[in-house]
């Protein structure tokens, strides 16, 4: 760092003494006097220059009888460099001479530089200035040297630092909200903030610095959770409960990707995280420190902004509705997520609570189910199986047809169904949550009821047909790759997960296996063999999870197999990467594999039903909203399909659409609503 000392000169009584050598400070890229280097620069320097120099020196005393204010930046100048100063009449060379004339004439590049660092702390009189460290050196030099590029970067670099600070206060928490009019508001984070920094000292102000950026950092990595949760599944990102589906995230990764994908991913997100946090927290470093450089300036500016925002926040201003100028983005979100904490913490105590009280819990086995007594149950959930499948204008046409000519298969066998909506408890993922919400007559709308709910002894649907004594109870999971402690809590039997299907195909992304590979499975292990009593199956459909690529297609039963047959389709068919970033062909492929889902549980259903086969079947919950759309329903289609009229008698009275497809108008349960609902329909005597 250089100083301009051509103003200032010391009086006679504290010249130093003729004696003592000079300590005048040379630049530090001035070649050191009595070198060749420097005898060279002394006769380059013209000698008109030296007059002016003089000039300058005469004029000091002047200015010293009746001195300015320093500038603010200009650091205090130590006791050795005004010894030195003052000497320098009769011992500078003219080199010297020169560097003060033009020092005086024109500012240095620091002078004129936005972004000259001054000290916080003044060097203390009679201490020589420490010796600047290389990199300010350099950086110092570079300055000198580029001036122009020099402003023009430090102004680059606060714009940038001012935006990053602005955007994470004012960044939406869901993709369709994201808009030029969100980000040119007035947050009055920013403005209490400013005010804070204008006024702490140098250590506390940096200290604050820090923590705020860091919390700002962090509260931009839940804004973008809450955008990918919102996107997937419907809701926002809850800082409680939400942690442990990062390692079934890892998993879909995995499946969909790769090994190295996942990884690949998984490796981006931790370095966008830490690039986050370190970006916050330099801007607000830096704007602080740039704030405290210019008091005055920040101060006035920080004034008019807390004005401005008054003003629009009492008269309601606003760009558009919901978009108010004068904004509390961040401080609404805190209290969200605050009020989500404490929710989410009560909510447990309050779910146990419900979770004990059962309306069937004590009925005798003998009083349970006696109206689908002798019949071959099936409860089968399709993946993703929504409501927009059926109404939606991009996948309804496909789907709609599928249905219509399904329909028309079950009644040439005899059978009829009756088909009404359901709202999940889950959208766009999490399936568990939807098959326990309608298994347990419960709304299980997170891990923590979940975790609950399994633990105890809630009677489910699987489980009533078992406490009969009258039914055997399977389940068909091809999703399950690891132990299931939840087959006892359903009241499952014997349980076919994804290793004892016999599979040897490959795999569809997530989906370990075809839909009709799975149910060509259960026939043969399950279905086909003698039984002393009639199966309560439950099965578990995948093929139509995301990401939809590749789709299996349906093969000649007798060609099924054991899967070999689906390697040349799953290579031949498309990569999640064609399809996931494109929501339209996200849509098509959607509809196509609940087509196939759907056509792959009625073939089996014509193929080996009877006239005590009951079927049940419905979407676990909505594709994510990329698919199913902004602020979709979370309706999902759910069907009764019998040959035995009586079956369909009893629940008359549900008015329900006929066939596989319900109407626009057909009455809405919430899912959880169903187990009692059906439990009634079929003769089971409440005993709570």
């Amino acid at each position: 760092m250089s100083f301009n000392t051509s103003s200032r000169q010391l009086s006679k009584t504290d010249e130093a003494p003729e004696d003592v050598p000079s300590q005048e400070v040379t630049p530090l890229d001035s070649p050191e006097a009595g070198t060749p280097e420097a005898e060279t620069a002394k006769a380059s320097v013209p000698e008109a220059v030296a007059p002016a120099a003089e000039a300058a020196e005469a004029v000091a005393p002047e200015a010293e009888a009746d001195p300015e204010p320093e500038a603010p930046e200009a650091p205090e100048i130590s006791e050795a460099a005004e010894v030195s100063e003052a000497k320098a009449p009769e011992t500078e060379t003219p080199k010297a001479q020169t560097s003060e004339a033009t020092a005086s004439e024109t500012e240095t590049p620091e002078a004129e530089n936005p972004g000259a660092e001054a000290s916080d702390v003044d060097t203390p009189q009679g201490e020589v200035t420490p010796r600047p460290r290389r990199w300010r050196r350099v950086w110092g030099g570079w300055r000198e040297k580029y001036p122009v590029a020099a402003r023009v970067l430090w102004w680059t670099t606060t714009a940038v630092a001012l935006a990053i600070v602005v955007a994470a206060l004012l960044m939406p928490t869901q993709a369709d909200k994201f808009r030029l009019a969100a980000f040119v508001r007035l947050p009055v984070e920013a403005i209490f903030g400013a005010a804070l920094l204008i006024v702490l000292p140098r250590k506390p102000r940096i200290a604050v610095a820090v923590f705020a950026g860091l919390g700002l950092g962090a509260l931009t990595v839940v804004n973008f959770l809450d955008i990918g949760f919102n996107e997937y599944l419907g809701r926002g990102f809850n800082v409680v409960l939400d942690w442990s589906l990062f390692s079934d995230t890892q998993g879909y990764l995995q499946d969909t990707f790769g090994k190295g994908g996942a990884l690949g991913i998984a490796a981006l997100a931790v370095t966008l995280v830490i690039a986050v946090l370190a970006l916050t927290t330099m801007s607000v470093i830096r704007l602080g420190n740039l704030a405290a450089r210019n008091t005055e300036t920040a101060t006035r500016t920080t004034l008019v902004l807390a004005i401005a925002w008054v003003t629009c926040a009492a008269l309601g201003v606003q760009y558009a509705a919901g978009i108010p100028i004068a904004s509390e983005h961040t401080m609404q979100a805190l209290q969200f997520k605050a009020e989500q904490v404490r929710r989410t913490l009560r909510d447990e105590a309050e779910f146990a609570k419900i979770a004990k009280k059962d309306n069937f819990a004590n009925t005798p086995p003998d009083q349970l189910l006696t109206g689908l007594r002798g019949k071959d149950m099936m409860i089968t959930f399709i993946e993703s199986y929504g409501r927009s499948a059926i109404e939606d204008p991009v996948m309804a046409p496909g789907v709609d047809a599928t249905l219509t000519a399904e329909n028309k298969k079950l009644t040439d066998a005899g059978f009829a169904a009756k088909s009404g909506w359901l709202t999940s408890a889950t959208y766009g993922g999490s399936s568990w949550l939807g098959h326990s919400t309608f298994m347990s007559g419960l709304w299980i709308s997170n891990q923590q009821r979940y975790r609950t709910v399994t633990a105890g002894e809630r009677l489910t649907l699987p489980g009533a047909f078992k406490k009969t004594g009258a039914w055997d109870t399977v389940g068909v999971m091809p999703g399950i790759q690891k132990a299931w402690p939840e087959q006892k809590f359903y009241g499952i039997d014997k349980l076919y997960d994804s290793h004892k299907l016999g599979y040897k195909g490959p795999k569809f992304s997530w989906s370990t296996m075809p839909d009709q590979y799975a149910l060509t499975a259960f026939e043969r292990l399950v279905h086909s063999k003698k039984h002393d009593k009639p199966l309560m199956s439950t099965i578990i459909l995948t093929s139509s999870h995301q990401p939809w690529a590749p789709i299996p297609k349906l093969v000649p039963q007798d060609q099924v197999g054991d899967g070999s047959i689906y390697n040349a389709i799953e290579k031949a068919g498309k990569k999640p990467a064609d399809i996931i970033t494109d929501s339209t062909k996200s849509k098509q492929e959607y509809g196509k594999s609940i087509q196939y889902s759907v056509s792959s549980l009625i073939d089996y259903l014509v193929k080996y039903g009877n006239k005590n086969t009951v079927l049940i079947f419905l979407g676990d919950h909505q594709p994510i909203a990329r698919v199913s759309g902004n602020h979709a329903s979370r309706d999902v289609p759910v069907s009764i399909v019998a040959k035995d009229p009586k079956v369909l008698d009893k629940i008359a009275d549900w008015n329900w659409a006929d066939g596989l497809q319900p109407k626009q108008d057909t009455p809405v349960w919430k899912m959880n609503a169903f187990r009692d609902r059906f439990l009634t329909a079929y003769g089971s005597t409440p005993a709570p």
